[in-house]
């Protein structure tokens, strides 16, 4: 792997990013803050800014700018995120 790859490589796997917003969120396409999921804010940044941007994995994230502690998401700010279900095809 080349210190490139290594450093965009997602610091979570998706399956267990899922699994995190799940144990979260009641359903599918519930908000749920993005601190919650243990990371840094650095790590947080980094993994969701990458899976963000993967066409075939961001069309299943929905970030949202609230109140709450503000993370960049690929320069945009981002307080929470919503996940469809259908992410699940791909895991």
């Amino acid at each position: 792997m080349s210190a490139e790859a290594a450093r965009r490589a997602p610091l979570m796997p998706l399956r267990e990013l899922v699994r995190l917003y799940r144990s979260h969120a009641n359903n599918f396409g519930e908000l749920v803050v993005l601190s919650v999921f243990g990371l840094s804010v650095p790590e947080t940044e980094r993994v969701f800014s990458g899976y963000d941007e993967d066409y075939h994995i961001s069309r299943f994230f929905h970030f949202t700018d609230s109140t709450g502690e503000k993370f960049s998401i690929n320069g945009i700010p981002a307080t929470h995120v919503s996940l469809d279900g259908e992410i699940e095809t791909i895991l």
